[in-house]
């Protein structure tokens, strides 16, 4: 992980990492409760590459970075993205969040543990 980092960056790294893990080329269901990540990897990604990691607004991508990693990741694989509520019960999405802590904890102060 990264000590100085959003969550954003960590959503990013979570779908690379997944994608990057894959032995081989595979369909594959990625289901994610950031809005950031399922919006740019289906919609907005297609803008940027043609404005050259441009915004429509022509500020540069946050997280072009990743956001290059994850096209490239993914580009192998026949990916399927869905989105879940947050903090709605959903199991697989509560664990990942309680896994998401426990990572986070050896960075914070501990006034916040």
């Amino acid at each position: 992980g990264e000590a100085m980092t959003t969550n954003n960056r960590m959503e990013l790294l979570a779908a690379i990492n997944a994608l990057e893990a894959l032995g081989r080329d595979t369909a594959i269901t990625i289901v994610t409760d950031s809005t950031y990540v399922k919006n740019g990897v289906t919609s907005w990604i297609h803008g940027w590459k043609r404005n050259g990691w441009r915004t429509s607004a022509k500020k540069p991508v946050k997280n072009e970075d990743l956001w290059k990693r994850l096209d490239e990741a993914q580009s192998r694989h026949e990916v399927t993205w869905e989105w879940v509520k947050g903090h709605a019960g959903h199991p697989e999405n509560e664990r990942a969040d309680e896994l998401a802590r426990e990572g986070m904890a050896p960075f914070k102060p501990s006034s916040e543990q």
